[in-house]
């Protein structure tokens, strides 16, 4: 009969490499002398590349020259492009978790843990451009989704119905991380703020967008409420705000229709 170790092994040959080595699986290079590489660095070295270039400027070769390696020592440590990512997107989701309250708000805890998410996309702006391709796998990524699961520890739902709830809020925070990540970038890039919100082409949509045409939309130009031209008479107020509170109503209504007697 085989042993533990070998069944584990054939268990977990169906990983990707990437997912593997950020569970500490799979062989690791030998320890080498004070100074020498290790999985850690190279994340951590092409983490600060990414975030100074831009995804596409990460390459095996410039991480390496950046910690002063050849790009063949490198691969000692982690065999892909493709694997490095994979170590990425795991390593900037490590971020603190707050610990659990005898008594919580729900609502509150769900709150935290979208802003939380879309702050990862605000500090990190790459991590957006890394397509989604499967169900989360790393062990950081997975924490964070234990701590979601951890505000429905009293929800009366199924497992099922559990992670729908996760997966509504993690499309929430993806969606709304990206557009701030890429205003912040237009800020960045040179783009004044009332060309961002459209106050600078308030009189221009004006003449263009007109009743016969846009009948639903042309009210709201003429008001100033497309371009935000009338700030002042916002009720509101942040956009991503309101539309989580709106999920959230939408998740206690259903919670409503799962209660017995109600």
């Amino acid at each position: 009969m085989r042993n533990n170790d070998q069944q584990d092994d054939e268990v977990f040959k169906c990983l990707p490499n990437g997912v593997k080595l950020s569970w500490g699986l799979g062989k690791q290079p030998k320890r080498g002398p004070k100074g020498e590489l290790s999985i850690p660095k190279i994340v951590n070295a092409a983490i600060a590349i990414a975030d100074k270039d831009g995804l596409s400027a990460v390459s095996m070769n410039r991480v390496a020259g950046s910690l002063g390696f050849t790009t063949m020592s490198l691969y000692r440590y982690v065999s892909s492009k493709e694997d490095l990512l994979q170590l990425m997107q795991d390593a900037v989701c490590e971020i603190p978790i707050p610990p659990e309250k005898i008594e919580s708000d729900w609502r509150a805890e769900l709150r935290e843990y979208v802003q939380a998410c879309i702050e990862v996309f605000r500090i990190h702006p790459w991590f957006g451009d890394i397509p989604v391709t499967g169900i989360p796998l790393g062990p950081n990524n997975l924490l964070v989704i234990d701590w979601a699961l951890r505000a429905l520890r009293h929800f009366p739902l199924n497992d099922y119905e559990k992670m729908s709830v996760i997966l509504l809020l993690s499309s929430y925070s993806r969606s709304s991380g990206i557009i701030q990540r890429d205003i912040e970038r237009a800020i960045r890039a040179g783009a004044s703020e009332d060309s961002v919100s459209g106050v600078h082409y308030s009189a221009a949509l004006k003449l263009l967008v007109t009743p016969d045409r846009f009948p639903y939309l042309h009210p709201l130009i003429q008001s100033g409420t497309y371009t935000e031209d009338n700030a002042n008479e916002n009720t509101v107020g942040n956009d991503f705000d309101f539309g989580l509170e709106r999920i959230l109503d939408g998740i206690e209504q259903y919670l409503v229709t799962k209660t017995p007697g109600k």
